[in-house]
């Protein structure tokens, strides 16, 4: 006896472009980044004595987002339209203003990124780094999501 295998492949209609692929994972990313961040404020804060209490109401906030990012990168992968429009205008537009408002508004304080960069310490530089990163996510994820392959997807998952 003996058995046949087929294997279906889908096709390039309804295929989930790289660049869509990429800008989710990038989403994902910036979530892992975001949670870090988050982790590393909360430690300080209570190592600095602030009660769990006072921090609880804000990393609810957090999680929320966070739960709705990956949510909506995942339909972003399916193929729905609403959800690209969504991380745009949510965490493309306002969370990429909630990243940078801070550190743009200390450097047009007078600060110097060369003064910094010489006297922080680990801590800043690893939640710095992780910003960093965080941002290149988000702008990176924004860029493939309206690539012209992600376009013509979301055009024919219409």
């Amino acid at each position: 006896m003996t058995t046949t295998m087929t294997t279906t492949t889908p096709t390039t209609a309804t295929a989930v472009p790289d660049p869509v692929k990429a800008a989710s994972a990038l989403w994902f990313a910036a979530v892992g980044a975001g949670a870090f961040e988050a982790a590393l404020a909360v430690g300080q804060a209570l190592s600095a004595g602030t009660p769990f209490s006072e921090l609880a109401g804000g990393l609810a906030v957090r999680l929320a987002i966070f739960a709705a990012a990956v949510f909506l990168a995942v339909m972003l992968r399916q193929g729905r339209g609403w959800a690209r429009i969504a991380l745009a205008v949510s965490l493309g537009v306002f969370g990429t203003v909630s990243l940078v408002i801070e550190p743009i508004q200390w450097l047009l304080a007078g600060n110097s990124v060369t003064t910094f960069l010489t006297t922080a310490d680990a801590m800043t530089l690893t939640f710095t780094v992780s910003r960093i990163l965080h941002l290149a996510a988000v702008l990176g994820a924004m860029m493939l999501m309206f690539s012209p392959s992600a376009n013509a997807y979301f055009r024919r998952k219409r």
